[in-house]
């Protein structure tokens, strides 16, 4: 006589999966619905989304706030791609003090939290060399610290690609009679910096939100970027809406980049094949 267990049918392993997946839908929607019950809509649209406040921002929430994050970001960003091809090609020397140094540096910077590089080069600086005044004031000490933390990130990133690149194309250029320098400079390094261009617009993804650390540099009302102005907007108003137009500046930059990225990445796998 058949017992009730082996009477009973068995679940398909597609069946399982499609349970288990329904479970998974059901505690998705009641976890929203329940917040969304919950949630107070008044407060949050007057204390979040306040159209008057907002209306107020404009224009300087896009001539001053996003254009100094832009700067920052942007003359960071060239600061730290050069040191950072300085620095992998240091890497790859054959000469080992230079592989020691850059080494050193990549871990070094890597290791540390970019606040305190902003810390360093807004308050160390200034007493390690006294005197002596970065190009452009605060910008010049916010493209340095930027610099700073991206040059070690984007070294490793360089290096990989150069070492990406195949070997023959340094072989075939030395056999014309082009020097290691000249070939690393016209055949090497262009094709590598052609492959990291997808990490390398992820990296300037960082750096434009790395740059709202700018604001312990001591920046002046002209100097301030999106997140200290929204700071001290919402502070004087008591209002958070200041906030939530900052964050979506910040999103009508980032994602469309991080978008040009993974197309970009997209786009190399398939000539890869």
């Amino acid at each position: 006589m058949a017992t009730a267990q082996e009477a009973a049918p068995r679940l398909t392993r597609r069946r399982r999966r499609q349970l288990v997946l329904g479970g998974e839908y059901a505690i998705f929607v009641v976890v929203v619905v329940g917040l969304v019950a919950s949630a107070d809509w008044g407060q949050i649209h007057t204390n979040f989304a306040n159209w008057s406040i907002a209306k107020q921002l404009f224009p300087d929430v896009i001539t001053v706030g996003l254009r100094n994050t832009l700067i920052y970001t942007i003359t960071g960003f060239v600061l730290g791609l050069a040191a950072g091809l300085v620095l992998a090609l240091m890497r790859l020397s054959s000469a080992a003090p230079y592989r020691w140094f850059a080494l050193v540096y990549i871990e070094v910077f890597r290791g540390l939290p970019a606040l305190l590089i902003f810390v360093f080069v807004g308050t160390g600086v200034p007493l390690a060399f006294p005197g002596t005044n970065l190009p452009g004031g605060v910008y010049g000490q916010a493209a340095l610290a930027l610099g700073l933390v991206s040059a070690a990130y984007m070294a490793e990133t360089i290096r990989a690609g150069i070492e990406a690149v195949p070997r023959g194309q340094m072989e075939a250029a030395r056999t014309l009679g082009m020097s290691h320098g000249r070939a690393m400079r016209t055949i090497v390094v262009p094709q590598a910096l052609r492959i990291v261009i997808p990490p390398l617009t992820n990296e300037l993804v960082l750096l434009f939100k790395d740059s709202s650390l700018a604001l312990f540099l001591g920046l002046t009302l002209t100097e301030r970027e999106l997140s200290k102005y929204a700071n001290d907007v919402a502070s004087q108003q008591g209002n958070s809406t200041p906030i939530i137009i900052a964050a979506l500046c910040y999103l009508i930059v980032t994602i469309p980049l991080s978008y040009l990225a993974r197309r970009l990445e997209a786009r190399q796998k398939r000539g890869q094949r």
